[in-house]
């Protein structure tokens, strides 16, 4: 006899009730169990319920065409909260993804908290302990004191608060307990154990499941296939069946967005490194390149999202892949970390860890580096990558970007200068200014705070913004420009295009003129204890 029930995904959206709150583990369109979300959301066209959910993602749920994920649950009524670590982003209309639409309409109350935090959140809930105490996020849009993670007018709870502990100020967040858990794997088998052998990342399908088994809520697991009792091996399994209730069947799941099934994203094979391309020259590369410069042999460095996401291939171009080990927070450990709709999956990796794990080797900044990107820097050195006014619906959120950066030991902000309508042009190692930005990415004052230039002055990191055409270290007098391209005239093209102040170092020099040729520059990474950055 079967301890688990199979059901069909209008079976399971039949039991979702109304003003639950749902837990879905996902991250964009890696891992997500569009199947059961969907079936969520027809199930509400059809009959109106469920109605009034709150729905929590620790990473994204969806991607960015705004047909997967939580867009299925975007319609009013159905949804009276969001808390998320990111949103599903993209270039398209504002009506995609439609939960933009409803955030920026006021029709649903909706919350950006770092996916750390609400991974550990979920694991106190499961614990039936308060919350978590923790400085990430202390002077960043999260903190209370500023926007408390509230993300429109309509969003008026706070569910952070700064509290004093121990004669030290500290940020706490609520556990919150899920009365509904939505998940995904590869196989079940009879008693409802889950194993994901298909999948790119575990990120925190068990977490999700334990919560809401704790709190006496039911565990929904989307899968592609079942097998017989005792026939996974222990070993494999990632959930254990007795967090879960119910099982529905998706054959055709695909494994992130566009791919269908790649098994060297699941570890199960090895992809050859000559299958990589070399990443094509350009200013691209040249930010690229000059992010890899600060990198040291045998380090260990998180890659972000963006321009940075290419650094590997330019170590590989060099000869230099395996001199540092890429972490990201989707739990891949080593190998090549993956660009585009595949990013947060990486092929050959030497492990693959559960998010929650991964995020708190980040909080404790065990690792040594990190490569991510901004989109707006101020004269704090504060940085913006989760909201912009003018295109909320092209940022994602917070992400793990708070959670990596609170406690790195060095960090690199890599982005171009100005944006909108800036073109480039590469001659003869020598960078030209064709056509310069509308806007100025260098500003008194951030929009939304992501990174907080004040506690890393405190805290003692090592911070750098690498654009095209200079190189600036955050340092106690303020931003200073350390290094120029070649072709460029510093009052033309640096200082008099940035709306902050910008110290200019005595030792100011060209950037490296490899950067800004074709062919392989001839890298080699400098011991992990030596050398400035």
């Amino acid at each position: 006899m079967t301890r688990v029930k199979v059901v069909s995904p209008a079976e399971a959206a039949a039991l979702i009730p109304s003003g639950a709150v749902v837990c879905i583990n996902s991250s964009s369109g890696l891992h997500c169990p569009d199947t059961v979300l969907k079936a969520i959301g027809e199930r509400f066209r059809v009959s109106g319920e469920p109605r009034d959910l709150t729905t929590y993602h620790p990473i994204a749920s969806g991607d960015m065409y705004g047909i997967a994920g939580v867009d299925h649950l975007a319609q009013p009524g159905l949804l009276r909260r969001v808390i998320a670590g990111s949103y599903p982003s993209g270039p398209g209309s504002m009506a995609s993804p439609r939960i933009w639409q409803m955030i920026l309409n006021d029709e649903v109350e909706a919350y950006n908290i770092p996916s750390g935090i609400l991974f550990h959140m979920l694991r106190e809930a499961a614990a039936r302990r308060p919350g978590v105490l923790t400085k990430v996020g202390m002077d960043t849009f999260v903190d209370p004191r500023r926007l408390g993670g509230r993300m429109n007018a309509r969003t008026t709870e706070e569910i952070v608060r700064v509290v004093d502990f121990d004669g030290e100020e500290w940020l706490y967040f609520r556990a919150i307990s899920p009365q509904v858990a939505i998940i995904r794997g590869t196989t079940a088998d009879e008693d409802g154990n889950i194993s994901m052998e298909h999948e790119g990342a575990y990120l925190g399908a068990y977490d999700v499941a334990l919560a809401a088994r704790n709190n006496r809520g039911l565990v929904i697991a989307q899968v592609k296939r079942l097998t017989a009792r005792d026939a996974l091996a222990p070993q494999t399994v990632r959930v254990p069946g007795i967090l879960v209730d119910y099982v529905v069947v998706e054959s055709e799941q695909w494994q992130t967005t566009q791919t269908p099934y790649d098994p060297a994203i699941s570890g199960e094979t090895r992809r050859p490194l000559s299958a990589f391309s070399v990443v094509p020259f350009g200013p691209d590369k040249v930010l690229a390149r000059r992010a890899a410069l600060a990198l040291r042999c045998e380090e260990v460095v998180n890659l972000g999202f963006g321009i940075s996401a290419l650094v590997p291939q330019i170590l590989l171009e060099e000869g230099l892949h395996g001199q540092v080990t890429w972490v990201i927070e989707q739990g891949a450990v080593g190998g090549m970390p993956l660009t585009g709709f595949q990013f947060g999956c990486a092929v050959n990796a030497q492990a693959l860890v559960a998010s929650p794990d991964q995020f708190t080797y980040f909080h404790g900044g065990g690792f040594d580096r990190a490569l991510l990107s901004f989109m707006q820097v101020d004269r704090f050195g504060n940085v913006n990558v989760s909201r912009l006014a003018a295109r909320p619906h092209v940022t994602a959120g917070v992400g793990g970007f708070i959670d990596i950066t609170a406690n790195a030991r060095a960090i690199v902000f890599s982005g171009y200068f100005t944006a909108g309508g800036l073109e480039l042009k590469i001659e003869e190692g020598r960078l030209c200014i064709v056509k310069e930005g509308k806007v100025r990415k260098f500003t008194p004052d951030v929009e939304h705070v992501t990174f907080s230039g004040h506690r890393a002055q405190e805290n003692g990191q090592d911070v750098l913004y690498v654009t095209e055409r200079c190189v600036i270290r955050l340092e106690p007098a303020g931003l200073t420009v350390l290094e120029i391209a070649p072709g460029l005239d510093l009052e033309r093209d640096v200082l008099n295009q940035a709306d902050v102040p910008l110290r200019v170092s005595p030792a100011l020099r060209e950037m490296d003129a490899r950067l800004f040729r074709p062919g392989r520059m001839g890298l080699a990474l400098p011991a992990r204890e030596g050398g400035e950055v």
